[in-house]
């Protein structure tokens, strides 16, 4: 078979900036996935870590969610009004998440945290919002505020990531330390009449939440009437049915959700407590505080219906069980490897998301973080990808898909990589 991906490759440059979508390397070209694997479109098989970035969570083109997914497109593709399965899958998410009372639907988990912090400033009548050095919050200018800072400031001084932000909204976002729950309870009590929101990803990236330091956060925001969010975009429906809050037992205000409510395909949603929820609604609270917000895809049936068979499958008893076992067999096995050979290295995450840090140092945060080596992360990652591992440059997603053969496979693959980075450190 010929090489197609110098052809491809040469026409993504003169069409898309940097000759990709913005995410992995561009020279990354998929043809086709099925289950845990992937194919490029020369024919090269990989064990898929990326799962699409997350929300293939069952895995690629399975047979159900294909099959309800392609049962609505012949009923038509999206209508800008209700439709049953969008309704249906609302009420599946409430059921689910200890915080929904109400859901509003939007296309991106850009959009549905940019929507849990102006909703949040609303109710609660104050602009600034605390978010967490190193923390994702998709795209908005409020979001991309020391999300990856190179030369982090002092708390809570904010730094923009990207060119564009209005000076002024450096003053509007306060940055504190994650897992520092003595610094943060602090912050937001000495902010609280400035706070409107205070946003957390209760895994935040790759760093798994202390324990306590999400009870602390519950505690004095209830204490200071701080609406709290969680962006749930990564680890809603993924560590647990209920979310992360399920998983680290701590219940938001408001969260907002995306990728694998989806079921592949474009929808992410904010929801939470009625009273916040409100906001939304122009019947239900004075003009002047009614967020507008109107998406022309929210709620698109076809990615309703995809998202409905896929929470309806992850319902089925022992999904969660096996894909902990999953994840926890690589996580054990990779340690174990790199502690065979000496190079220090932390796994970090939870087992449906996880990566290797090279690094002695315990990784709790942002700052812990950057002592890893880069170098050895990139070589890693391109190690992995030659020998049929695809992964991303900082995370190893799990899938429902993922099995044994995939876990010794990986394990095989990770082992060789391993040895490579030794011989060369």
């Amino acid at each position: 078979m010929p090489d197609t991906t110098p052809c491809l490759f040469e026409e993504a440059a003169r069409v898309l900036p940097g000759a990709s979508f913005g995410n992995v390397d561009g020279k990354v070209i998929v043809r086709e996935g099925k289950g845990s694997r992937v194919w490029d479109v020369n024919g090269k098989e990989y064990i898929d870590f990326l799962i699409g970035s997350g929300p293939m969570l069952l895995g690629h083109a399975h047979p159900e969610v294909t099959e309800a997914a392609a049962e609505q497109l012949t009923r038509g593709t999206t209508f800008f009004a209700n439709n049953e399965y969008g309704i249906r899958l609302a009420a599946a998410i409430v059921d689910a998440l200890p915080c929904a009372q109400k859901v509003r639907f939007v296309s991106t988990g850009s959009e549905a945290t940019f929507y849990a912090m102006r909703v949040a400033r609303t109710h609660a009548k104050r602009d600034k919002v605390l978010k967490f050095e190193g923390g994702f919050h998709g795209m908005s200018d409020y979001a991309l505020m020391s999300m990856a800072p190179a030369n982090p400031g002092n708390f809570p001084q904010a730094t923009p990531d990207t060119p564009g932000i209005p000076e002024v909204l450096r003053g509007e976002v306060l940055i504190a330390p994650y897992n520092d729950p003595e610094t943060t309870v602090a912050m937001i009590r000495e902010y609280a009449s400035e706070l409107g929101a205070v946003i957390v990803e209760p895994q935040q990236r790759l760093v798994p939440a202390k324990p306590g330091f999400l009870q602390a956060l519950r505690e004095v925001t209830h204490e200071t009437r701080v609406p709290l969010i969680f962006d749930e975009v990564v680890t809603g429906f993924r560590h647990a049915y209920g979310g992360g809050q399920q998983y680290y037992g701590v219940t938001p205000d408001l969260c907002a959700l995306g990728k694998v409510i989806g079921g592949g395909f474009p929808l992410a949603a904010i929801a939470g407590a009625e009273e916040l929820m409100a906001h939304f609604d122009q019947g239900a609270v004075a003009p002047e505080e009614f967020v507008r917000m109107t998406g022309t895809l929210s709620g698109n049936p076809v990615a309703a219906v995809a998202g409905l068979k896929t929470l309806e499958i992850l319902r089925r008893p022992g999904m969660y069980q096996r894909l902990h076992a999953t994840g926890t067999a690589l996580m054990e096995g990779m340690a174990a490897q790199f502690a065979q050979v000496g190079i220090p290295a932390q796994i970090v995450g939870e087992p449906p998301m996880f990566d290797v840090i090279f690094t002695e140092r315990e990784v709790v945060d942002y700052r812990s973080s950057l002592t890893g080596d880069a170098g050895m992360q990139a070589r890693y990652t391109h190690g992995l990808r030659e020998r049929g591992v695809l992964k991303g440059d900082a995370k190893i997603y799990v899938s429902c898909a993922h099995d044994e053969r995939d876990v010794a496979d990986t394990l095989a693959a990770n082992a060789e990589v391993v040895k490579g980075l030794k011989a060369s450190a």
